[in-house]
């Protein structure tokens, strides 16, 4: 069976969504975008087949099997919503919704569609082999994590964005938009969930693009895990020359994992003697790992694979597979819930306990 798609939204993700579809093996059917015009624009640019005049429009259509939602922030939990209520399944762009409630709201209300977030750098093979060794104990006792996801588009007071305004944004920036990514690897590789935060934030340019700006270019936490392990996450979208560095390092009692994601086709893996960088080898390492490494070692995989790797996924489970550590809407609440956590523990500048 063919899956139809359409896709909200006609920017940058929704072309990468787009060649991930193609990939798989989807129909592309149309597209809808901000408006009419945008959505032929969209259309004619990307191949996107029929350009529709709304969203409603296009949800609405009872050819389209899937909907991919690649539009600003405020509209996600609206638009999938309304997807999920004709009967679509739903890839939807993170956050899932501007607060917990909202994506608590739209994670109960799945049934027996597919509904999946892409936190696509899972689906690097190196990330699926920390998790799989650490999963098997090969790393000990989760003693430490500390993470770091750093960008700098945003540095210059006249750099703009829809994301820095809160109305389209939401209450959160950097740490919805890509430290929700740095908490979810934690979570996914160690089986260890943030169990508490501690954190500050800051705005560097007090405007942009005429507006004042009211969600935070960089942020700091302290965590604490569940299995009682601590660590620190420092997220900025205001660090020069820094591009999209995600890094995650985890100490256990036996040995260190360090996740670069610039640089995935290796992994450290730190001992008190004898520590290693182990390669995207298929031949070194685990089933699953395997499975997502699509070329021979040597030929560098990267961010597009990753995301083509998701939607496939994301469409095998429309056609009832069960792939592991596919993020399902109830993993994007659970980000939504340690995003407001972190809004919290910054207007206090106290522990927030995840559990309430």
């Amino acid at each position: 069976m063919t899956v139809n798609v359409g896709f909200l939204g006609g920017g940058f993700m929704t072309e990468v969504h787009s060649r991930g579809a193609r990939l798989a093996g989807a129909r592309i059917v149309g597209v809808a975008a901000s408006s009419p015009e945008s959505s032929q624009r969209a259309s004619e640019r990307l191949g996107l087949g029929r350009p529709y005049a709304s969203a409603e429009e296009l949800i609405n259509d009872e050819s389209i099997d899937l909907v991919h939602i690649c539009t600003p922030n405020a509209l996600h939990a609206e638009q999938a919503a309304a997807a999920l209520a004709a009967g679509k399944h739903v890839v939807c762009e993170k956050p899932l919704g501007i607060n917990r409630a909202e994506a608590d709201e739209l994670a109960a209300a799945v049934g027996d569609r597919v509904a999946t977030v892409p936190f696509v750098y899972r689906f690097h093979p190196l990330v699926r082999e920390a998790r799989a060794r650490m999963a098997a104990g090969e790393a000990g006792r989760l003693l430490t994590v500390q993470g770091s996801y750093l960008q700098d588009w945003m540095l210059a007071a006249d750099d703009d964005n829809w994301r820095a305004d809160v109305a389209t944004g939401g209450p959160s920036r950097a740490f919805a938009d890509i430290g929700s990514h740095l908490a979810d690897l934690v979570e996914f590789i160690t089986g260890d969930r943030i169990a508490a935060v501690a954190a500050t934030s800051s705005v560097v340019h007090a405007e942009r693009g005429g507006r004042r700006v009211e969600n935070e270019d960089a942020a700091a936490l302290v965590i604490r895990t569940a299995g009682g392990a601590i660590g620190t996450l420092l997220v900025s979208q205001v660090a020069p020359g820094r591009k999209n560095a995600l890094v995650v390092e985890i100490a256990g009692s036996e040995s260190s994992i360090r996740f670069d994601q610039e640089n995935p086709e290796s992994i450290w893996w730190g001992r008190r003697t004898g520590s290693v960088l182990l390669p995207r080898d298929p031949d070194q390492l685990c089933g699953d790992a395997q499975r997502l490494s699509i070329i021979p070692a040597g030929h560098p995989q990267g961010y597009q694979d990753a995301f083509n790797a998701f939607v496939a996924d994301s469409h095998a489970a429309v056609h009832g597979a069960a792939p592991d550590g596919l993020p399902t809407f109830a993993d994007g609440a659970r980000a939504a819930a340690v995003t407001d956590a972190f809004l919290a523990a910054a207007a206090t500048d106290g522990w927030v306990d995840l559990s309430t």
